[in-house]
């Protein structure tokens, strides 16, 4: 009997969640039992939040060369987990580097968080990413790039809450070319970026243009590809 291609080979694992929700517990538990960590997660939270540039600044300060390295760290690392999200990993950089250093570390987490999905879509191939991603995602993805192509990969960067990750596994499994897909993620989330550090230290600004960006360029993705499909229909 012939395998069916709509079948998963393998099931998503359920180990990033299952991790993702261990850090989650621990550090919640840590906030309550732990004075040193309750004040430190308090006056960071505090600091970031505040719109006072300096007191942020000298909060940030503490971390030297360390800070930007979590950060690109962080930045890899939540490819696999769910504990921090993209866009508000984002905005703390941000808020905590100024729009000018903030944006430029983002650039190069971004880089080399991408590509390191990239290469292990391309080197591993399928059967890891399922597990990773899951079946449906990674179908959905793969279908969305072989008819868009670079544009795909545009899009879901330019959207902060699109499955970014995903993008970079699949992107590597299909073996699209990589300075092809780089340069789209690049293009891609450049308009985020600078979005983000030019709203600042505004806390509230900033949630309500991640939301309108989000709803944006989804609802031109959505037309782009009904236009598309118009025009294939028109044309066969």
């Amino acid at each position: 009997m012939a395998e069916d291609i709509n079948t998963p080979s393998v099931k998503q694992s359920k180990a990033p969640l299952y991790i993702s929700l261990t850090i989650i517990a621990a550090i919640i538990l840590s906030y309550f039992f732990i004075p040193e960590v309750r004040e430190f997660l308090s006056n960071g939270w505090s600091a970031l939040t505040s719109g006072d540039e300096e007191r942020t600044r000298e909060w940030v300060a503490q971390f030297g060369w360390f800070g930007p390295l979590v950060i690109i760290l962080t930045m890899i690392l939540q490819m696999f987990l769910i504990v921090i999200p993209t866009p508000i990993l984002m905005v703390v950089t941000i808020l905590a580097y100024g729009p000018v250093i903030g944006a430029l570390i983002l650039f190069a987490a971004i880089f080399l968080a991408s590509s390191f999905g990239y290469f292990i879509g391309r080197y591993f191939g399928p059967v890891i990413v399922e597990k990773l991603i899951g079946y449906k995602t990674e179908k959905k993805i793969s279908d969305f790039i072989e008819d868009y192509g670079f544009w795909t990969v545009i899009v879901i960067r330019l959207s902060p809450f699109l499955s970014n990750d995903a993008i970079s596994f699949v992107g590597g499994v299909l073996k699209m070319g990589y300075w092809k897909f780089i340069g789209a993620t690049m293009i891609g989330i450049s308009p985020l970026i600078f979005f983000i550090a030019y709203l600042g230290g505004d806390y509230e600004r900033l949630k309500t243009g991640l939301i309108w960006t989000s709803i944006i360029s989804l609802v031109l993705f959505v037309a782009f590809v009904w236009w598309d499909k118009k025009m294939r229909k028109d044309k066969a």
